[in-house]
């Protein structure tokens, strides 16, 4: 088989020009996140915009299910670390509620204002605080950037305490960008100002995972072709180590819709999340 060069990197990592009505999906979201939010708040099971640190997007959204927690789901959004906030995806709560799970959906601070490595010291704080709400297990889950942030969480320099980084019980990318060096040689460059040194910091696929709990690197089997690469690259580097590793590539889904299993207490990605065999 012979693999091509990347020949434009802005294209390969051009998600919405190749995706049918994408421009259509950012406010379906919010309206389903309105929607549950709204749903949630009534009920008296949604807390919001709790602050994890003193910025303006150092805010955390937190959602209970019906009875006590059996554990907590964190959902990191996102956005290429530059737009975005955790109001779009509140819909994406309702599959770990169904089991039982508090659910966490913080913002942070997004380029340029911010660095990567910055913005991954806001979700340790944010997880951290959610910690301190809710008891029991932690699941990771994020999508694109936060597929990037969460298995940042649990490689490289030691981010996390000790005391919540025994807590961490599985950790799902979903069409994470595990390597960033290939963002540097694109447009977004001159928004999230990657450097070298701090691609080979914060890049997971550079990085030894120091925590043996399990690892799932999701992506949509219609993807653009270099998020499916990142996502094999994930499960080849780091299946290398203790960590136990599985890769799914979802049939039909490309990178807008590969979320939406979240929703869905019975489709595998949510099942995935939340730890549920089968």
């Amino acid at each position: 088989m012979t693999v091509y060069p990347i020949t434009d990197y802005d294209d390969a990592y051009a998600n919405g020009a190749h995706i049918a009505g994408a421009a259509e999906f950012p406010p379906r979201w919010s309206k389903q996140a309105q929607a549950l939010r709204d749903t949630l708040a009534q009920a008296g099971k949604a807390r919001i915009d709790l602050a994890y640190g003193s910025g303006d997007r150092q805010v955390v959204d937190l959602f209970l299910p019906e009875d006590a927690p059996v554990g907590l789901v964190v959902f990191v959004h996102g956005g290429y670390w530059k737009a975005f906030d955790k109001s779009v995806w509140s819909h994406l709560a309702a599959g770990p509620l169904a089991h039982g799970f508090a659910v966490a959906m913080p913002s942070y601070t997004l380029c340029p204002d911010a660095r990567i490595g910055g913005i991954a010291q806001e979700i340790t704080a944010a997880i951290g605080f959610c910690a301190g709400e809710v008891s029991g297990p932690i699941h990771l889950t994020g999508h694109s950037a936060g597929g990037h942030l969460v298995t940042r969480m649990i490689s490289g320099e030691a981010l996390l305490s000790a005391t919540v980084l025994k807590r961490i019980a599985g950790v799902v990318s979903i069409s994470g960008v595990h390597d960033l060096r290939p963002v540097m040689r694109t447009e977004m460059n001159d928004t999230l100002h990657i450097d070298m040194d701090e691609a080979r910091l914060h890049s997971p696929v550079l990085l030894e995972p120091h925590v043996a709990v399990p690892v799932t690197a999701w992506v949509g089997a219609n993807e653009r072709p270099e998020f499916v690469r990142q996502n094999r690259a994930l499960f080849d580097m780091w299946r290398g180590f203790a960590t136990p590793m599985t890769i799914m590539e979802e049939a039909g889904r490309h990178h807008f819709d590969v979320i939406d299993g979240l929703a869905d207490p019975d489709h595998p990605l949510c099942k995935a999340v939340v730890g549920a065999a089968g």
